[in-house]
C-alpha cells in the first residue's frame, strides 16, 4: 500500500483516470439481479431539505450495512442516499471480485450528484472501502462536498494482514490483475481490494484548499484490518488543505470493537449510542 507519509512512488499505480471525475454517463448499473433488501436506499422527505448525506458501504456489503445510520441521518432532518455499490449486493455468489476502480469512481460520482440535488448542503460519509471513495469525492468534488466522516477507512492494509515490505508490489500485482485472484479467510478477492487501494493511491498529493468545512475519522482500537496511521494521517491532511474543523476519534477499546464498527448485530446494545455519535462527528 502507498505510505502517503513518507512519499513512496506510486507509479504505475497513478491515472489520469482516477484523478478526474468521471461524467454523468460513465456510471453501469450491474447487469445481475440484486439479492433481497441490498438495493439502494433513498430517504427522502419530499423536498429539497437543508442538508443531504451520502452513505457509502464498505466492501462485500451493501446499503443493509448502514439502515440503522441512515435513519438516525433522516430522524435530524436529512434526506439520505445510501447507494449499492458495483457487484454488490447481488444474486450472484462473490460479483464483488469483478469491481474496477473506474467503475467504483463513476459509481461514487453519479451518486454524489443524485445527493446534491436533495439538499442545499451536502456531505459523505463511508466506511472502510467506502470511506475512501468518500475521500475521493472531497478531493475532487470540493465544490460539492461540505462534511465527511470516514468510519474505519482503509486507506492501507493492517502491518498483520500485509507487511510492509510487500505492500507496494501486492497492490500493483493485484491491483492491476497482474496476478490470479485469490481470497482471503474472509473472502475477500485480493483483486477487488486492489480497486479500492488504487483509488487510495490516486488522492491529491496536496489536497484542494477549498471544500469541505469538517472533517472526522474514527477507528477502533482492536481493528486489525486497517492502517491505523494513515485512517488518521489521510483525513487531517485533507482538513488542514482546506482549513476545516477535524475530529480523529479513537472508540473506547471496552467496547471490544474491530473493523466492523457500523453493522448492527456487531455493536449489539451499542448500536444507538455509536450511531448518535457519528451522526454527531459528522456534524462538528
Amino acid at each position: 500500500m502507498i505510505d502517503f507519509g513518507r512519499r513512496v512512488s506510486r507509479w504505475p499505480l497513478r491515472s489520469a483516470r482516477l484523478q478526474r471525475v468521471p461524467g454523468p454517463d460513465a456510471f453501469a448499473a450491474d447487469a445481475h439481479p440484486v439479492a433481497d433488501g441490498h438495493d439502494t436506499r433513498r430517504l427522502s422527505h419530499g423536498g429539497r431539505r437543508p442538508g443531504s448525506v451520502l452513505l457509502l458501504h464498505g466492501y462485500t456489503h451493501s446499503p443493509a450495512q448502514l439502515d440503522a445510520l441512515a435513519a438516525r441521518f433522516f430522524e435530524r432532518g436529512y434526506n439520505v442516499l445510501a447507494p449499492r455499490a458495483p457487484g454488490h449486493g447481488l444474486v450472484e455468489p462473490g460479483a464483488h471480485a469483478t469491481v474496477t476502480a473506474a467503475g467504483l469512481v463513476a459509481y461514487a460520482a453519479a451518486a454524489l450528484d443524485e445527493a446534491a440535488a436533495l439538499g442545499e448542503e451536502t456531505g459523505v460519509v463511508g466506511v472502510s472501502a467506502g470511506a475512501v471513495l468518500a475521500t475521493w469525492l472531497a478531493a475532487y468534488r470540493p465544490d460539492a462536498v461540505r462534511r465527511l466522516l470516514v468510519l474505519a477507512p482503509l486507506y492501507g492494509p493492517h502491518a498483520g494482514q500485509v507487511p510492509a515490505a510487500v505492500r507496494v508490489p501486492m497492490q500493483v500485482l493485484y491491483g492491476l490483475r497482474a496476478l490470479p485472484d485469490r481470497r482471503n479467510a474472509r473472502g475477500y478477492s485480493y483483486h477487488a481490494v486492489g480497486q479500492y487501494l488504487r483509488i487510495a493511491a490516486n488522492l491529491p498529493a496536496v489536497f484542494p484548499a477549498a471544500g469541505v468545512r469538517s472533517v472526522a475519522a474514527v477507528l477502533a482500537p482492536g481493528d486489525t484490518t486497517v492502517d491505523a496511521r494513515l485512517a488518521f494521517d489521510v483525513p487531517a491532511r485533507l482538513a488542514r488543505a482546506a482549513g476545516a474543523t477535524l475530529r480523529l476519534d479513537t472508540l473506547p477499546d471496552d467496547l471490544g470493537l474491530g473493523h466492523d464498527i457500523i453493522s448492527t448485530h456487531r455493536l449489539g446494545a451499542h448500536a444507538d449510542a455509536l450511531n448518535e455519535r457519528y451522526v454527531e462527528l459528522y456534524e462538528g
